[in-house]
């Protein structure tokens, strides 16, 4: 009796530890999840979405847009531009490849201000580049493309968790 009752309890402790563990692989995954649903999404959106909650479509009648392309291929401007960024109410919306979206006004309404944030973000991200230096160019100037545009956009977003 004694034999089964130490096989019990060496099962339950191997499992308890097997339990803990994958415990510990969902937690490092649910924040995996977590830190690529922020990226992706506005913060208010990644929560209703967290809760279970479904997101509507939403028009928004005063928005600006901002896209540009980098002429020269550099990566690295893009951390420049991510703290710009955060001192303008403006939203990131993508990158792709060497091109940068973002928009004001969605999904935090602010009246005719996203125009003012949109056209500072951008003259903040012009001088920007009057120090960025290519490291294998240095005598290289960046080259940056720029485009704006102020309309109404209608948000929708699938829901990506049914």
């Amino acid at each position: 009796m004694d034999y089964v009752f130490n096989m019990l309890e060496s099962y339950a402790t191997t499992l308890e530890g097997e339990v803990a563990e994958r415990t510990k692989e969902l937690i490092e995954e649910k924040k995996k999840s977590d830190v690529l649903l922020y990226r992706m999404l506005p913060k208010e959106v990644a929560d209703k979405l967290k809760l279970g909650h479904s997101v509507e479509p939403e028009t928004y009648e005063s928005v600006t847009v901002f896209f540009s392309d980098v002429v020269n291929l550099l990566n690295d401007l893009y951390t420049n531009f991510d703290s710009i960024i955060d001192v303008h109410d403006v939203y990131k919306v993508e990158t792709i490849g060497d091109a940068y979206l973002c928009v004001s006004g969605l999904p935090n309404r602010n009246g005719k201000e996203h125009i003012k944030q949109i056209c500072s973000m951008s003259l903040a991200f012009m001088d920007s580049l009057k120090s960025f230096r290519i490291p294998h160019l240095p005598n290289e100037k960046l080259n940056l493309r720029i485009g704006i545009h102020s309309d109404t956009i209608v948000e929708n977003l699938v829901n990506i968790l049914q």
